[in-house]
């Protein structure tokens, strides 16, 4: 039995949600999320809650059930608080600079990048004297957010052995011994 499936979403003030055709939205304070659901579970919406039942306990069944818990829990979330990711540029002359949504990254490459970032999202960067380029993202939907950050982190990715590259903020970069010292 799906212990995450059978859980049911606590719904927020403010927070109201539809189901047409298979298709859950749910609008709050922050916006408005859709999400496509199987034909084959069932959302029950209640005053104050949702639940999803599953039709039987397939395997296939019992992976949608907790699956689409989930997702709708993230989009509750979303609409309510939002979600936030935040990239550390680490390295000798990295640099990050934003105009709206254009992101202008040096990352140690002949040319710099620029990286469109979403419209549903927001950017912002932080540049301080004697610390890491810092950039910000913030959005509703965290898939696009996720998405997004690891996207821009792939751009340079931290290497084992400086340490150098676009990271999380908490992120622990595990490190490598360089070569020995010859004789």
């Amino acid at each position: 039995m799906s212990r995450v499936g059978k859980k049911p979403i606590n719904l927020p003030q403010g927070v109201s949600v539809k189901v047409a055709n298979q298709v859950i939205t749910v609008k709050g304070p922050k916006g408005e999320l859709k999400e496509t659901v199987d034909r084959e579970m069932e959302i029950v919406v209640k005053p104050d809650s949702i639940e999803i039942n599953r039709p039987t306990d397939q395997i296939r069944h019992r992976a949608m059930h907790g699956l689409y818990r989930a997702l709708v829990a993230n989009m509750v979330k979303g609409v309510t608080e939002g979600y936030q990711k935040n990239l550390e540029l680490v390295g000798v002359g990295y640099k990050a600079a934003n105009q709206g949504n254009l992101l202008d990254l040096s990352l140690g490459y002949s040319h710099n990048i620029i990286f469109e970032v979403p419209a549903e999202l927001k950017v912002s960067t932080v540049t301080e004297k004697g610390q890491n380029p810092k950039v910000n993202l913030e959005g509703i939907d965290k898939q696009l957010l996720g998405q997004v950050a690891a996207k821009i982190r792939s751009l340079r990715k931290p290497e084992p052995y400086k340490g150098k590259g676009v990271r999380y903020a908490n992120e622990i970069v595990r490190r490598k011994a360089g070569k020995a010292a010859g004789k």
